[in-house]
């Protein structure tokens, strides 16, 4: 019989990097080989507890980088400042990881692409690496372009990506400042082993496969999507942070109310919206008249606000009309898009947030904010036609910086429209999506994500073999 492979798995300290690198590390473990999740001690906590893998931490430096005790995750900052602090302390973690690789040699070693530091470590100790960065390999594939093909530098406006599959047009430049962070970061990423891709290859589609391998020359491996590795309620639940309501009542209120009927709204966990905005947002719920399940990350831990509070936000007696749930913090996403009660989901596109509605058949009105967000929504609305864009072109650098143009309640009121009114447009969206869940479903059994799994677990053996050789 093989020997299990051994590997370590070193996520970003951010939620949205955690969770869906804990999942595919699941996906080896579920095979019988050794994993080791790398992280600090706070971090380690939101990791799922039904687990067969080891977790290994590393004391988080506070003090070296200015942050207070407590706070080690990107989802506990609210300031740009705070972030980068996070990145910094992310970076000093390299030594004691460095001495505990050199220590415990592990067969590959699995790595947020946000650590570029593992790919000098893996060098030096002859370790394979691969990396991951939670992004569709069609948003990868986008980055990549546009660094092989730079816009001029005094371009404006919507814009074609050049030498791409589809004519796929993006209706605003990047920021400067978030090209000459992601950019380093890709050039590294594409030095490793492979890509490892939290999606599946009927979903980023066959031609951005091709575009990757033949193209820009390295391999992809698609082994979601990731989160259907929790198969109970309770599994799905404990994904994450602790809820701040309870799952079952959540399911109860779901289970009151009629198939396709909710607008689920998430805009995930870094991603802060002003006052104005939200209010906004709750006129539109309010004038479209459906219920609702809306996430408020912004007001976590504010439940016992004042009147005076409220009003800046919420519509008068909003609240007490009692259309819908308002959540304060987190919320068990995967049991929510999961329910036959789920219509539509209002997203950032932050990928996780779009796979996991992919793999539910949940259609999605489209609301990007920064980052790869922009490229994501594309793939849902133009290449893949599984929802409808809100229609923003503000890119903002970070994901905590307040949003300069108001996006008005009638524009959100006819996105959730589109979706929920069940036009002949809607009934083809939300037929398209949920052959998509189907395929995602049967992809991780039996199909391309389950093979890829195993040829890379093969692939892996291979170099391990050829290291003994050596």
């Amino acid at each position: 019989m093989d020997k299990p492979l051994k590997l370590y798995f070193i996520p970003y300290l951010a939620a949205g990097h955690i969770i869906p690198l804990c999942d595919i590390a699941a996906l080896f473990a579920s095979r019988g080989h050794f994993v080791t999740i790398i992280t600090t001690p706070l971090n380690a906590k939101i990791l799922p507890k039904s687990n067969n893998f080891n977790v290994q931490t590393f004391q988080f430096p506070s003090q070296e980088v200015g942050l207070p005790e407590g706070v080690e995750n990107l989802s506990t900052v609210t300031d740009v400042e705070s972030g980068y602090k996070i990145y910094q302390a992310a970076t000093l973690l390299s030594k004691q990881v460095e001495n505990f690789v050199e220590q415990h040699r592990p067969d590959c070693i699995v790595a947020d692409f946000c650590l570029p530091w593992v790919d000098e470590l893996a060098n030096k100790f002859h370790i394979p690496r691969f990396a991951f960065n939670g992004f569709s390999l069609f948003t990868i594939c986008a980055m990549e372009s546009l660094k092989s093909n730079p816009l001029p530098e005094n371009a404006s406006g919507p814009f074609v990506i050049p030498n791409f599959p589809h004519d796929i047009i993006i209706n605003s430049i990047p920021p400067i400042e978030s090209k000459s962070f992601m950019d380093p970061l890709l050039t590294i990423a594409l030095k490793s082993h492979g890509f490892i891709i939290n999606s599946f290859v009927e979903l980023d589609g066959d031609e951005y496969v091709e575009y990757y391998e033949k193209i820009i020359g390295h391999k992809a491996w698609h082994l979601g999507p990731a989160s259907l590795v929790r198969k109970t309620t309770q599994e799905k639940a404990e994904r994450g942070e602790k809820s701040t309501i309870s799952v079952q009542k959540y399911l109860t209120w779901l289970n009151s109310k009629q198939d396709n009927s909710v607008v689920y709204i998430s805009f995930g966990t870094i991603c802060y919206l002003p006052d104005k905005q939200l209010f906004e947002i709750a006129s539109a719920l309010e004038t479209s008249g459906y219920d609702f399940i809306w996430v408020v990350p912004e007001k976590k831990g504010m439940e016992n606000e004042s009147e005076e509070e409220k009003k800046k936000w919420l519509p008068k007696g909003f609240e007490e009309r009692n259309k819908g749930m308002i959540v304060r913090g987190w919320a068990p996403q995967v049991v929510i898009l999961g329910h036959p009660a789920l219509g539509a989901f209002l997203t950032h596109c932050g990928w996780n947030s779009v796979v996991e509605a992919v793999s539910a058949g949940v259609p999605m009105i489209t609301w990007p904010v920064h980052s790869d967000q922009f490229y994501n929504e594309k793939l849902i609305t133009q290449v893949q036609r599984i929802g409808v864009e809100i229609g923003v072109d503000e890119w903002n650098m970070a994901a905590f910086r307040d949003s300069k143009k108001l996006v008005k309640r009638d524009r959100i009121e006819n996105a959730v429209r589109r979706l929920m009114d069940d036009g002949d447009e809607a009934v083809q969206i939300r037929q398209r999506s949920q052959k998509f869940a189907k395929i995602a479903r049967r992809v991780q059994e039996d199909g391309s994500s389950h093979e890829n799994l195993t040829a890379l677990i093969d692939e892996l053996k291979r170099l391990r073999e050829n290291k003994v050789l050596d």
